[in-house]
């Protein structure tokens, strides 16, 4: 086994295949990733992104589980398998596509699903089993890296900000990276910083209210706002905005925090539907009026004073939200820095970052690196998170371990 890993991690040049599904629940997001160099010089290059979504069933299934109301021991253990298998599915798919066979690969890095998040009680659930995915596939794979952070005293996320530090940092410019999933979370990264310097945190609501609003809408035949249309077609209804954010305790404790659906669940969707309702306002009103909370909400993120002390130039912003017009015009509107898509300034798309990330937070892992950032996610030190499987693959081919 110590062989095997040595191999891995001595290689000039290492293809990983990386594995993310986030709070939107859209699909698996796969990457295959060639990684050079070590420590704070590694280099990533994107060879292959896809996206294996997920149909409305299954999502339906996850959504289940991420409420205590709706779940129950013997689904999420069920579940977690069956992920696990869709997970190594997403891998198989990927290099069928790239012409690539599981031998070329020297590790998978999966963050899994969360389907609860509680870092106040020391607690974060990930599931997906890593076992699957490395049996199904036959290669190693990492994965389960939130835990480990969390038994140093941190929130366990965010997490991509360690890659953010490594690939997007300017030299002398302060940039703040924004990913707008289903929970939005920002990187702060002032120019020719050091690590201590870094601040990141989720915002709160990204997509999540919008997208449960328009499948509320339309009883799931669409799962977001294509291009803002319907937020398009309403007006903000001020009042209640104000009343929604005043009432969103998330949004006024300071960093480091994190969140995800635990609190921005099912349950509060269709509690802030129906608010809408008996206020007489239309479909249109009622998402642009939660279009209007996510930009505020992100607004508010940059009045923090540990925000406010960094002189930011410019505003990259990524996931799903990057791509609904109405969110990136009210983003400029809102603040006094340059928005962009991070698409038209980064090499690595949005789409595919995250994916990438934890393929970097698996090789890090590998070779026995510290991949957090404490002030990003409150720890009390740096750890390498992670767990380990080894395929049986190996057994066969190597002996006993």
């Amino acid at each position: 086994m110590d062989t095997w890993i040595r191999e891995v991690v001595t290689k000039k040049v290492t293809l990983a295949v990386g594995l993310m599904s986030g709070t939107s629940l859209d699909g698996i997001d796969a990457a295959l990733v060639q990684i050079t160099g070590k420590g704070k010089d590694v280099q990533a290059q994107l060879l292959h992104f896809q996206t294996l979504a997920y149909t409305s069933e299954e999502r339906a299934r996850l959504l289940q589980l991420c409420s205590p109301d709706t779940s129950n021991v013997a689904l999420i253990c069920e579940t977690n398998h069956w992920l696990g298998k869709k997970f190594a599915e997403a891998t198989l798919n990927l290099l069928q596509t790239v012409g690539r066979s599981p031998e070329d690969i020297d590790f998978i890095s999966s963050h899994g699903q969360t389907i609860y998040h509680m870092p106040e009680k020391g607690a974060t659930l990930q599931i997906g089993e890593l076992a699957e995915i490395a049996e199904r596939t036959g290669i190693l794979t990492v994965g389960d890296f939130r835990p480990s952070d969390i038994a140093a005293g941190g929130e366990g996320a965010p997490l991509v900000p360690f890659i953010d530090n490594l690939l997007f940092r300017h030299h002398s410019k302060g940039r703040i990276l924004l990913n707008i999933g289903g929970i939005g979370n920002m990187t702060v990264l002032p120019p020719s910083h050091q690590e201590d310097d870094i601040i990141a945190f989720d915002t709160g609501p990204g997509n999540v209210l919008i997208d449960g609003f328009v499948q509320r809408a339309t009883k799931g035949q669409q799962t977001y706002d294509q291009d803002g249309q319907l937020a398009g077609q309403g007006r903000v209804d001020h009042d209640w905005l104000q009343d929604l954010l005043d009432r969103d305790e998330y949004l006024q404790a300071a960093p480091p925090k994190s969140t995800g659906r635990e609190r921005y669940n099912q349950t509060w969707i269709e509690a802030r539907w129906k608010e809408g309702e008996h206020r007489g306002l239309s479909i249109p009103d009622r998402v642009a009026t939660a279009t209007q909370y996510t930009i505020e909400s992100i607004s508010q993120a940059l009045q923090f004073d540990t925000v406010k002390r960094v002189n930011i130039e410019e505003l990259l912003v990524g996931g799903g939200g990057a791509q609904n017009p109405r969110i990136m015009a009210g983003l400029q509107e809102a603040l006094d820095v340059d928005v962009h898509k991070m698409d038209d300034v980064t090499p690595i798309t949005s789409e595919a970052k995250e994916a990438v990330a934890f393929a970097l937070l698996g090789y890090a892992f590998l070779n026995g690196e510290a991949n957090t950032i404490p002030t990003a996610t409150g720890a009390t030190k740096e750890v390498s998170m992670g767990k380990l499987v080894i395929p049986s693959r190996y057994l066969l081919n190597q002996g006993s371990v």
